[in-house]
Protein backbone atom coordinates (compact mmCIF):
# COMPACT_ATOMS: atom_id res chain seq x y z
CA UNK A 1 0.00 0.00 0.00
CA UNK A 2 2.82 2.64 0.60
CA UNK A 3 4.55 1.19 -2.62
CA UNK A 4 1.58 2.40 -3.94
CA UNK A 5 1.12 5.45 -2.99
CA UNK A 6 4.78 6.94 -3.82
CA UNK A 7 4.42 5.69 -7.02
CA UNK A 8 1.15 7.50 -7.62
CA UNK A 9 2.83 10.78 -5.57
CA UNK A 10 5.73 10.70 -8.02
CA UNK A 11 4.06 10.17 -11.15
CA UNK A 12 1.96 13.40 -9.73
CA UNK A 13 5.77 15.11 -8.80
CA UNK A 14 6.61 14.25 -12.28
CA UNK A 15 3.61 15.94 -14.37
CA UNK A 16 3.91 18.79 -12.52
CA UNK A 17 7.55 18.77 -13.10
CA UNK A 18 7.51 18.11 -16.90
CA UNK A 19 4.37 20.47 -17.16
CA UNK A 20 6.45 23.68 -15.43
CA UNK A 21 9.58 22.43 -17.48
CA UNK A 22 7.84 22.26 -20.67
CA UNK A 23 6.27 26.37 -20.29
CA UNK A 24 9.42 27.40 -19.25
CA UNK A 25 11.37 25.63 -22.17
CA UNK A 26 8.98 26.30 -24.42
CA UNK A 27 8.87 30.35 -23.47
CA UNK A 28 12.67 30.17 -23.44
CA UNK A 29 13.17 28.68 -26.75
CA UNK A 30 9.99 30.74 -27.94
CA UNK A 31 11.80 34.26 -27.04
CA UNK A 32 15.58 33.33 -28.23
CA UNK A 33 14.04 32.23 -31.57
CA UNK A 34 11.78 35.21 -32.18
CA UNK A 35 15.03 37.70 -30.82
CA UNK A 36 17.30 36.23 -33.34
CA UNK A 37 13.95 36.41 -36.06
CA UNK A 38 13.71 40.01 -35.39
CA UNK A 39 16.63 40.90 -37.34
CA UNK A 40 16.86 37.75 -39.47
CA UNK A 41 16.62 37.45 -43.31
CA UNK A 42 14.54 34.75 -44.94
CA UNK A 43 18.12 32.47 -45.39
CA UNK A 44 18.67 32.86 -41.95
CA UNK A 45 14.78 32.30 -40.93
CA UNK A 46 15.38 29.23 -43.04
CA UNK A 47 18.93 28.31 -41.37
CA UNK A 48 17.16 28.82 -37.93
CA UNK A 49 14.13 26.87 -39.08
CA UNK A 50 16.09 23.96 -39.82
CA UNK A 51 17.94 24.11 -36.46
CA UNK A 52 14.55 23.69 -34.61
CA UNK A 53 13.31 20.69 -36.53
CA UNK A 54 16.70 19.21 -36.47
CA UNK A 55 16.60 19.45 -32.70
CA UNK A 56 13.62 18.28 -32.38
CA UNK A 57 14.41 15.23 -34.29
CA UNK A 58 17.74 14.83 -32.44
CA UNK A 59 16.04 13.91 -28.77
CA UNK A 60 13.40 12.03 -30.61
CA UNK A 61 16.57 9.81 -31.08
CA UNK A 62 17.47 9.52 -28.13
CA UNK A 63 13.84 9.09 -26.36
CA UNK A 64 13.33 6.16 -28.68
CA UNK A 65 17.05 4.97 -28.00
CA UNK A 66 16.33 5.19 -24.15
CA UNK A 67 12.98 3.21 -24.50
CA UNK A 68 15.18 0.72 -26.57
CA UNK A 69 17.90 -0.02 -25.10
CA UNK A 70 18.96 -2.43 -22.36
CA UNK A 71 20.27 -1.53 -19.48
CA UNK A 72 22.71 -4.55 -18.34
CA UNK A 73 25.06 -3.57 -20.41
CA UNK A 74 25.66 -0.26 -18.74
CA UNK A 75 26.16 -1.72 -15.55
CA UNK A 76 29.40 -3.21 -16.82
CA UNK A 77 30.33 -0.16 -18.44
CA UNK A 78 30.04 1.87 -15.20
CA UNK A 79 31.90 -0.68 -13.25
CA UNK A 80 34.79 -0.42 -15.68
CA UNK A 81 34.65 3.63 -15.67
CA UNK A 82 33.55 4.15 -19.03
CA UNK A 83 33.34 7.78 -18.71
CA UNK A 84 28.82 8.97 -19.78
CA UNK A 85 28.03 5.10 -18.66
CA UNK A 86 26.93 6.00 -15.16
CA UNK A 87 24.58 9.03 -16.81
CA UNK A 88 23.47 6.64 -19.01
CA UNK A 89 22.07 4.16 -16.86
CA UNK A 90 20.59 6.87 -15.03
CA UNK A 91 18.88 7.57 -18.65
CA UNK A 92 17.92 4.09 -18.75
CA UNK A 93 16.04 3.54 -15.44
CA UNK A 94 14.33 6.55 -16.10
CA UNK A 95 13.31 5.94 -19.54
CA UNK A 96 9.41 6.87 -19.10
CA UNK A 97 10.42 10.08 -18.56
CA UNK A 98 13.35 10.66 -20.28
CA UNK A 99 11.01 9.31 -23.33
CA UNK A 100 8.32 11.91 -22.47
CA UNK A 101 10.95 14.94 -21.99
CA UNK A 102 12.46 13.96 -25.29
CA UNK A 103 9.86 13.07 -27.10
CA UNK A 104 7.13 14.99 -26.36
CA UNK A 105 8.27 18.11 -23.96
CA UNK A 106 11.54 18.98 -26.78
CA UNK A 107 9.49 17.38 -29.87
CA UNK A 108 6.37 18.80 -29.07
CA UNK A 109 7.62 22.88 -28.50
CA UNK A 110 10.11 22.22 -31.71
CA UNK A 111 7.15 21.76 -34.11
CA UNK A 112 5.33 24.18 -32.08
CA UNK A 113 8.18 26.90 -32.66
CA UNK A 114 9.29 25.70 -36.25
CA UNK A 115 5.31 26.56 -37.84
CA UNK A 116 5.19 29.88 -36.06
CA UNK A 117 9.00 30.49 -37.55
CA UNK A 118 7.33 29.12 -40.56
CA UNK A 119 4.45 31.67 -40.32
CA UNK A 120 7.23 34.22 -40.08
CA UNK A 121 8.94 33.36 -42.90
CA UNK A 122 5.48 33.29 -44.93
CA UNK A 123 4.49 36.98 -43.66
CA UNK A 124 8.31 37.71 -44.94
CA UNK A 125 7.81 36.46 -48.55
CA UNK A 126 4.86 37.77 -48.49
CA UNK A 127 6.15 41.50 -47.27
CA UNK A 128 8.58 41.35 -49.78
CA UNK A 129 6.38 39.79 -52.79
CA UNK A 130 2.79 40.65 -52.64
CA UNK A 131 1.72 38.55 -55.81
CA UNK A 132 2.56 35.46 -54.20
CA UNK A 133 -0.66 33.14 -53.36
CA UNK A 134 -0.95 33.23 -49.62
CA UNK A 135 -2.75 29.91 -49.11
CA UNK A 136 0.08 28.84 -51.68
CA UNK A 137 2.91 29.66 -50.08
CA UNK A 138 1.64 29.02 -46.12
CA UNK A 139 0.66 25.10 -47.89
CA UNK A 140 4.10 24.61 -49.33
CA UNK A 141 6.08 26.02 -46.23
CA UNK A 142 3.86 24.15 -44.37
CA UNK A 143 4.52 20.97 -45.62
CA UNK A 144 8.18 21.26 -46.14
CA UNK A 145 8.05 21.77 -42.09
CA UNK A 146 5.84 18.81 -41.41
CA UNK A 147 7.75 16.64 -44.24
CA UNK A 148 11.21 17.12 -43.10
CA UNK A 149 10.06 16.67 -39.12
CA UNK A 150 7.96 13.20 -40.13
CA UNK A 151 10.70 12.24 -42.68
CA UNK A 152 13.99 12.97 -40.25
CA UNK A 153 12.14 11.22 -37.01
CA UNK A 154 11.49 7.94 -38.98
CA UNK A 155 15.29 7.70 -40.10
CA UNK A 156 15.99 8.95 -36.83
CA UNK A 157 13.84 6.10 -34.88
CA UNK A 158 15.31 3.17 -37.44
CA UNK A 159 18.85 4.49 -36.06
CA UNK A 160 17.81 4.78 -32.93
CA UNK A 161 16.57 0.98 -32.83
CA UNK A 162 19.35 -0.13 -34.34
CA UNK A 163 22.30 1.20 -32.69
CA UNK A 164 20.24 2.20 -29.20
CA UNK A 165 23.43 1.22 -26.83
CA UNK A 166 25.68 3.77 -28.53
CA UNK A 167 23.55 6.47 -28.83
CA UNK A 168 22.43 6.17 -25.27
CA UNK A 169 26.17 6.08 -24.15
CA UNK A 170 26.83 9.17 -26.18
CA UNK A 171 23.85 10.93 -24.32
CA UNK A 172 25.73 10.01 -20.97
CA UNK A 173 28.88 11.22 -22.22
CA UNK A 174 27.66 14.52 -23.23
CA UNK A 175 25.77 15.04 -19.57
CA UNK A 176 29.04 13.46 -18.35
CA UNK A 177 30.89 16.21 -20.17
CA UNK A 178 28.02 19.22 -18.99
CA UNK A 179 28.32 18.11 -15.53
CA UNK A 180 32.05 18.18 -15.32
CA UNK A 181 32.14 21.76 -17.46
CA UNK A 182 29.64 22.52 -14.37
CA UNK A 183 31.96 21.53 -12.13
CA UNK A 184 34.63 23.51 -13.00
CA UNK A 185 33.06 26.37 -13.27
CA UNK A 186 32.19 26.33 -9.71
CA UNK A 187 35.88 25.98 -8.88
CA UNK A 188 36.62 28.86 -10.62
Amino acid sequence: MVKIKKSRNRIKHWIIAITLWTFFLAVTMSLISEAILLKANILVSLIILTIIVFIGIIFDVIGVAVTAAPEAPFHAMSAGRVKGAKQATRLLKNADRVSNFCNDAVGDICGIISGAIGAVIVLRLLTSNPDLQKALLSAAIAGFISSVTVGGKAIGKNIALKKSKEIVLKTGYAIYLLSFLSRLKKRK
